[in-house]
This record gives structure tokens, C-alpha cells and sequence, in this order.
């Protein structure tokens, strides 16, 4: 955390945290602007913009026309020229229109121009299951990005780090891929769909400050310390993973990666060493998924350290399905049955 906090802090869901980070820098930095479809008048179809153009007018918040690669391309334009975009993709299912601006002209901009122009744009966008959003509102992406050269990708599990990731982004330089776990917009989720969802107004990560702060990029948590094995994930399977351990009594040590990347090696590396066995847990697909690059580096710098196969917990290699969500979401039995036969082995 950054050693310039300012005001008090408050009871924030996700969603509030967010759009206070967009207040924060609206007020700030004259040259960031947020726009996106219904982001504007509406508030955005989760809220997390409501009342900034009302607050900072029509010029810094605005909508735009259905049209992804439009989005993404007008912002490109906007950061060559010192502005600093925020946009809002509406669900990260509807990114990929988007994608040949993202790789093709954000991602490159500062490579082909030698450093005389950047893409200091942050793009938003709810991801992941939980919703019964279906195969077309449901889907975490983050692989495909995390895949290119010159982008950096995020994926916050809380409001206290979603607003300092989020301002830390809008700073940086880089274009970002801002993912926002949309099942725990309001509240932290354990993987029991059929229990009482607990508000973040009931958790200490829900505790913001309303001014100033950025979490560090490229920066991982230790979300829980434990000695038996090291849990790789991030987003919502934070906390399907701490549910995990609590269920299945392994002391396992939680690593939130927050940044998945640029990635925190170091953090990784050390807590794998220390307990000798891994598991890497996250809602994407499998096959090509960000956890097969996690298995490699763990594989590659640990190998000697390891005691048991690392084993992954991931969505299966099937489209999202409506009717056998919670078939599909990794939740915390097929989590904790991974934590037993790392532990058997």
C-alpha cells in the first residue's frame, strides 16, 4: 500500500470501491476520462460509474456506441495523445470484437514508436461465473491477455484492492486489463451458492479509505499463511479456496496474485519452497488456462522443493452452462479433494 492515504475509511462493496478509485483520479488528473456503453447517464449496468457524469460532466463521462473495437480504438487515440482512458467493456464475454486493437495497437504502441507514444488506457470488465449469466456472460479470459507482450493483466478478490489496483492502473503507463470478478461485486463468496451471501460491510477487506491509495502492481498477497501446501489463484477462487482449507483442515498458505501479470515470482517461489506442495486453482478453462503457465514456473524454479505433483482445480473444457452451473464452478469440495491427494502423495 501506498504511504499516502488520505481521509477515513468505509464500508465499501466492490462496486463502490471502484467507482470511488474512478472518482479519485477524475478529480486528480484533468486528463483521465471514463467512458463505455451506458457507463455514462446510466451508471453502467453493475452501477460502478453512477453519478460521475453528473458530478464531472458529459466531457470526462460519457457513453459510446455498441461497439467494442471502437471503444478500445478511440481510447489507443486518446492515450497517444495524454489522455488516460477508462473503459468499460460491459461483460468480458464481449471483449474479443476488441481484441485486435488491445494486441494489434495498445499492446504494441510503445514498441513500434520506440517509446515516443504510449497506451496508458485501463480497460474494466466484469468476468467470471456465479451469476447464472450462461455461456455468454460468464467467462474469464484472462489467459488470452496474459499470453501478450506489452499488457498487463489484474484481477482483484476484494474492494480494499480493488481500488488501490485500479488507481495504481489508471497511473501506469501500460495499457491494463482490469478484471472484476463480478460474483463478488458485493460480497466475498465461498462456492456454497444454497448459503446466506455475506455483504463486504461484514468483512475488514470491505474497510476502504475514501481518498488516495494504490496497491502495487505486480504485487501478490498472502491472503492466508499456512505450512502443509501453497494455493495459486486469484479472484473469486480466493475465497473458494479459503473455504477449501477451513472444510478439509489443511493449513494451506493462500496466495492471492492480485497481478497475474507482470507476476509476483518472488512471493510464489518463496511459499512454494516453504511447504513443499502446490495447487492452482481458477475458474477458466483448463486446457491453455493461466494456471498451466503458473504449473510451469512452479515446476521450473521448484522443482527440487516439490513433494507431490502440483495438482490444478479449474473449470472444464466446455463452454459455461446455464443449467449446470455449479457442476462447472470449481467450488470448495473439488478444491479440498485436490488439498487431500497433494497431501497423500
Amino acid at each position: 500500500m501506498s504511504d499516502d492515504v488520505k481521509g477515513k475509511s468505509t464500508p465499501m462493496t466492490m462496486i463502490q470501491a471502484l467507482r470511488s478509485a474512478m472518482d479519485v483520479m477524475l478529480e486528480r488528473d484533468d486528463n483521465v476520462v471514463v467512458f463505455g456503453q451506458d457507463v455514462g447517464y446510466f451508471g453502467g449496468v453493475f452501477r460502478c460509474t453512477e453519478g460521475l457524469q453528473k458530478k464531472y460532466g458529459k466531457s470526462r463521462v460519457f457513453d459510446a456506441p455498441i461497439s467494442e473495437s471502437g471503444i478500445v480504438g478511440a481510447a489507443v487515440g486518446m492515450g497517444a495523445y495524454g489522455l488516460r482512458p477508462v473503459i468499460e467493456i460491459q461483460f468480458a464475454d464481449y471483449i474479443y470484437p476488441a481484441y485486435d486493437q488491445i494486441v494489434s495497437e495498445a499492446a504494441r504502441l510503445r514498441f513500434r514508436s520506440a517509446g515516443d507514444f504510449t497506451a496508458p488506457l485501463t480497460i474494466r470488465t466484469p468476468c467470471g461465473g456465479g451469476i447464472y449469466g450462461g455461456q455468454t456472460h460468464s467467462q474469464s479470459p484472462e489467459a488470452v491477455f496474459t499470453h501478450v507482450c506489452g499488457l498487463r493483466t489484474v484481477m482483484p478478490s476484494n474492494p480494499y484492492d480493488a481500488k488501490g489496483l485500479l488507481i495504481a492502473s489508471i497511473e501506469n503507463n501500460d495499457p491494463v486489463i482490469f478484471l472484476e470478478p463480478k460474483r463478488i461485486y458485493n460480497g466475498p463468496f465461498n462456492g456454497h451458492h444454497d448459503q446466506p451471501v455475506v455483504p463486504w460491510s461484514k468483512h475488514p477487506m470491505g474497510d476502504v479509505p475514501e481518498g488516495y491509495y494504490t496497491v502495487p502492481l505486480e504485487s501478490a498477497s498472502i491472503f492466508r499463511e499456512g505450512k502443509d501446501l501453497t494455493v495459486l489463484t486469484y479472484g473469486t477462487m480466493v475465497w473458494v479456496s479459503e473455504a477449501a482449507a477451513a472444510e478439509s483442515g489443511v493449513d494451506a498458505e493462500i496466495i492471492d496474485l492480485r497481478s497475474l501479470w507482470p507476476l509476483d515470482l518472488p512471493t510464489i517461489l518463496a511459499s512454494v519452497k516453504k511447504t513443499g506442495r502446490c495447487v492452482v486453482v481458477h475458474e477458466a478453462t483448463r486446457t491453455s488456462g493461466f494456471g498451466a503457465e503458473l504449473t510451469a514456473l512452479v515446476q521450473e524454479h521448484c522443482f527440487y522443493h516439490l513433494e507431490a505433483p502440483i495438482e490444478r482445480v479449474t473449470g472444464w473444457d466446455t463452454p459455461y452452462p446455464h443449467a449446470q452451473e455449479w457442476d462447472y464452478f470449481p467450488g470448495p469440495g473439488r478444491v479440498a479433494a485436490a488439498f487431500k491427494r497433494a497431501m497423500e502423495k
